[in-house]
């Protein structure tokens, strides 16, 4: 699992970012240890702190995020064996520590935080190295369970920035279209038509569009600003070409005609990106229900099973109670045979187990929620990354054409696109993808703490 740690201040902000229920589905405190306190974070930080305050430490707390392998079951002895081989690592053994729970879009991840003071000796533990450290942990981990490994955490010079591409939508565009199909499509419309008006007329419904050329005479450019000679396209002779269009001084130039075609293509696509918009205002607000309806199953699930267990544990705890003798000869008498320590080591049994078995069914109740949550996760990252891919390659093709109505290249890559379209004063308003309280970043926008 990836494991990111840092030295911290500030008790009070990092409790309320771990106790965030705004941007996490689920929030919960699994353990206080070393606190006065034990069931309230806040208070335990701040008990730190004041502690703190006795030394000329600033960053008094360090604070770790646990994130397991997306779509890898994890349970909660392996999240807890790793926070404690953490703790050995870091050189945190026995020091005061928090440990929380958080679960978003189908995946859980744990914090861990430890108070650097000793109370003892009234000094912070020394912390050195502890990014290397915590990366050989990480990849310890994750050749201990079988976990893929991420290429960069083999080679930290593999690791290279996601992005959207359109090689493939690019490489459809570009495509050859079948030269004798292109002919047989010039002869029909050369056919078809007797006069330069209905000629220019039956291409233009098919694509074409005629212009003036430099060498070649007239010239049928596509909607990408690729210029076909009209006399060899149609198999017909220049002659036949110039007996029909004079010397075509009513058609534009090639450069003025692509100006043209771009505008034209530009406002389509326009269209066709609203579209997407859209389709996508009206896509959203039930994925955003089905998100939310479930997180409220998910809470009111386990709300009940944390109170099915308490009514058994009460149970359980009061039938163990009535197996040994309250007082009197009885409970003398039972000393003196064992019988009373045998039956209190049952007890202490059973109740070990109890909390085992107990344990095992919020493990497996959690794992079944975040299989689910998981499924509808993808849907909604599918629909979102099928969005973003139509509207990026949209965005460059409208650019492209943009470029192209003034003259410039329109074969160029997404950066330079941007690039070429801010220094020819292009404005294109991208909004980020939102949905509902969703960020495309796997890190909210806190105040810099891991989640």
């Amino acid at each position: 699992m990836i494991l990111k740690g840092s030295q911290r201040g500030n008790a009070a902000k990092l409790a309320k970012h771990l106790m965030n229920t705004r941007d996490n589905e689920h929030v919960a405190l699994h353990d206080l240890r070393g606190f006065m306190t034990e069931e309230d974070l806040f208070e335990a930080l701040k008990e730190a702190e004041a502690i703190a305050k006795g030394t000329r430490c600033r960053q008094h707390l360090f604070s770790l995020s646990l994130n397991p392998p997306e779509g890898a079951q994890v349970d909660l002895a392996t999240f807890e064996t790793a926070i404690d081989m953490a703790e050995q690592r870091l050189g945190l053994f026995g020091q005061p520590r928090a440990v929380v729970f958080h679960e978003k879009e189908g995946r859980r991840h744990a914090h861990a935080v430890w108070s650097r003071i000793n109370t003892a000796t009234m000094s912070a533990v020394q912390l050195s190295f502890t990014k290397r450290r915590l990366m050989e942990l990480s990849q310890e981990l994750y050749v201990r369970h079988g976990w893929e490994m991420p290429k960069g955490m083999i080679d930290r010079a593999a690791k290279n920035p996601l992005s959207f591409t359109r090689a493939e939508w690019q490489q459809a565009q570009r495509a050859k279209q079948d030269p004798q199909l292109l002919k047989a499509l010039f002869k029909d419309a050369w056919q078809r038509s007797d006069s330069a008006e209905a000629l220019a007329s039956a291409l233009e419904q098919r694509g074409y569009y005629l212009a003036k050329g430099d060498r070649r005479g007239v010239v049928a450019l596509d909607y990408r600003g690729e210029a076909y000679a009209l006399a060899r396209w149609s198999g017909v002779k220049a002659k036949d070409v110039s007996a029909r269009f004079g010397n075509a001084e009513t058609l534009p130039y090639v450069d003025a005609q692509r100006q043209k075609i771009a505008g034209l293509m530009a406002e389509n696509l326009r269209g066709h990106r609203r579209e997407i918009e859209e389709g996508f205002k009206k896509l959203r607000p039930a994925l955003e229900l089905r998100r939310t309806q479930m997180v409220e199953r998910h809470k009111a699930e386990r709300s009940s099973l944390a109170q099915y267990q308490q009514q058994r544990e009460t149970k359980e705890a009061a039938a163990r109670a009535a197996r040994l003798p309250e007082k009197g000869f009885g409970k003398l008498w039972s000393r003196i045979t064992g019988k009373y320590s045998t039956l209190k080591a049952q007890n202490e049994h059973d109740s070990w187990q109890a909390l085992r078995r107990d344990q095992a069914e919020r493990d497996k109740t959690i794992a079944k929620q975040l299989e689910e949550r998981q499924r509808l996760q993808a849907a909604i990252r599918k629909t979102r990354e099928e969005r973003i891919q139509e509207l990026s390659a949209l965005r460059q093709e409208i650019a492209n054409y943009l470029l192209m109505q003034q003259g410039k290249s329109a074969s160029i890559t997404p950066d330079r696109a941007a690039i070429q379209t801010s220094r020819a004063r292009i404005t294109q308003t991208s909004s980020r993808d939102t949905y509902g309280r969703e960020r495309s970043r796997t890190r909210d926008r806190g105040p810099d703490f891991e989640r």
